[in-house]
């Protein structure tokens, strides 16, 4: 495994799911962990976000690693208090070295298109480079360099999908404006031996995936093949799989990766 041992890192969306997930694994490398989480629901979204609970659990997790924590409720969107949030993270535990830009949302609904379309924006596109903003100065001022992993998605260079709704073509069009925000951030932190990368998974076993009924995308991958169609023969991985990635990214295994966009996706972007 990774040894991220006197390292901080920064996790959103980590209340739940991939968050979660990413959150306990760097954890369990060695990491102490800043995880943020809205912790209320988004009403275009077509199923419940993590919760307060959930934010707890996952800070319990955490502790069970033997790791310290600060979970904050922090909305990416709003810049002001995700900055401050960060700050106090950092205030609390000393340093700031990985940022797991994770946060964001998918919705199939067809009702209030233009919300859904600007939500999906809002969340995965501006909420990323909000996160980048509020914790990037912190790595920097560290002066011992550092990693950022953003969470991308095989919508991110395909269109797959994304006629579905209007929902479903912001998420597109966000995955794919995250490439080009990855590129610009490592081609502008590299002086600074910080590394950013990028990791994109096919459809995930998490609660964005399953819940929403038949809006959800676990629904659609049954019901168009063409949909979440990959290679290997799983029609959906798990958290785990891709916080391996993550893990691995963060590291000094890693330590001249940047600017990649790593697919962990069962060869979906082959079709």
């Amino acid at each position: 495994m990774s040894d991220l041992r006197n390292r901080v890192a920064l996790v959103t969306g980590a209340a739940r799911g991939q968050g979660r997930s990413h959150a306990v694994r760097l954890a369990e490398a060695g990491a102490n962990i800043i995880a943020l989480d809205i912790c209320a629901d988004i009403d275009t979204a077509d199923y419940g976000l993590g919760t307060e609970e959930d934010l707890a659990e996952t800070e319990a997790q955490i502790r069970d690693t033997g790791r310290q924590v600060v979970a904050t409720r922090a909305d990416t969107r709003d810049q002001a208090a995700l900055e401050q949030a960060v700050a106090d993270g950092v205030a609390e535990l000393g340093r700031l070295d990985i940022v797991v830009a994770n946060a964001g949302i998918l919705t199939y609904g067809k009702d209030r298109p233009a919300a859904r379309f600007r939500d999906a924006i809002e969340v995965n596109l501006i909420g990323t480079w909000n996160t980048l903003e509020a914790s990037v100065p912190h790595i920097v001022a560290g002066g011992r360099g550092g990693a950022v992993v953003i969470t991308g998605s095989t919508n991110g260079t395909s269109g797959k999908a994304s006629e579905v709704s209007a929902g479903a073509r912001g998420y597109t069009a966000s995955k794919h404006g995250l490439v080009g925000l990855m590129r610009s951030y490592a081609l502008a932190l590299g002086s600074e031996s910080i590394r950013v990368s990028m990791v994109s998974p096919t459809g995930v076993n998490t609660p964005m995936v399953s819940l929403g009924g038949e809006s959800s995308m676990a629904q659609r991958v049954q019901e168009v093949p063409w949909d979440m169609s990959n290679v290997l023969p799983v029609p959906l991985i798990e958290a785990s799989d891709v916080s391996a990635a993550v893990a691995w990214l963060v590291s000094d295994e890693a330590r001249y990766v940047t600017g990649v966009n790593l697919a962990v996706d069962a060869g979906c972007a082959l079709k």
